[in-house]
């Protein structure tokens, strides 16, 4: 007598199919996480290119009572960074440089930011930042070009307290100084004389925020301002002196 339990076998197709199946989904689930490692190479890359940046530029949405702060080390220095080194570590014990201007995303890998998620070491030339390490360059512009930054003009009237201009009597009673980083790590005060209508202008101006004293020299009367030099900008103002000089 035969007793049947009524459990049936698998047969080999199905056997087949099942591996088959299994195989299938393992490799739909290995190409999954590959492609969200590397959209996440690449936003991470993205990331860090942007910091770079604003590490060489400055971030212009930091500002203090309207007036903008961060200038990086273009600000500081006066130049754009020979290699991204420099914003690191000190390029030539630059008095005026004020970094580090980037940090690393990790503590035990010291230049880890001069490299992609990839890592790949960033080209860097000019304005131009560029990852390589996915197989297609991620390029993050700084700017425009580099006279944005380098090449900017300050310029201004002044006046007494009246509103009048020193004419051709008083103008070379006035000079004018502002002050600048020179590219090589010091500061350089730039003096000239206005016109008989009190104007006066510099060209060849880097970005940031930098003294100009306005000085009636037979009396020393004193006007400080705070100049700040955006990119690719030509500040004017009109400066009043606190007495009727003239």
């Amino acid at each position: 007598m035969k007793i049947n339990f009524g459990h049936k076998g698998f047969t080999l197709i199905e056997v087949v199919m099942a591996v088959v199946i299994a195989g299938i989904l393992a490799t739909i689930a290995i190409r999954s996480t590959v492609t969200i490692t590397e959209t996440g190479r690449v936003e991470i890359t993205k990331t860090e290119l942007k910091d770079i940046g604003y590490a060489i530029s400055g971030n212009p949405n930091l500002e203090n009572n309207g007036i903008r702060t961060d200038f990086g080390y273009v600000g500081d220095v006066g130049a754009l960074p020979t290699t991204l080194n420099d914003l690191l570590t000190n390029p030539g014990g630059y008095a005026t440089w004020n970094g580090p201007y980037v940090k690393n995303r990790f503590d035990q890998t010291p230049s880890d930011y001069l490299e992609d998620a990839w890592g790949v070491a960033y080209s860097y030339s000019g304005v131009d930042l560029t990852s390589t390490g996915s197989g297609t360059n991620i390029v993050h512009k700084v700017g425009q070009n580099t006279s944005e930054f380098l090449l900017n003009s300050v310029s201004g009237n002044i006046y007494d307290a009246d509103g009048t201009p020193p004419g051709t009597i008083y103008k070379d009673s006035i000079v004018v100084l502002l002050t600048i980083p020179n590219g090589a790590g010091a500061l350089v005060s730039k003096g000239i004389y206005p016109d008989l209508g009190g104007y006066f202008s510099y060209d060849s101006i880097p970005v940031g925020n930098h003294d100009l004293l306005i000085i009636y020299q037979p009396t020393n009367d004193t006007l400080r301002r705070l100049v700040s030099v955006l990119p690719n900008s030509e500040h004017f103002n009109s400066y009043l002196l606190s007495e009727e000089l003239w």
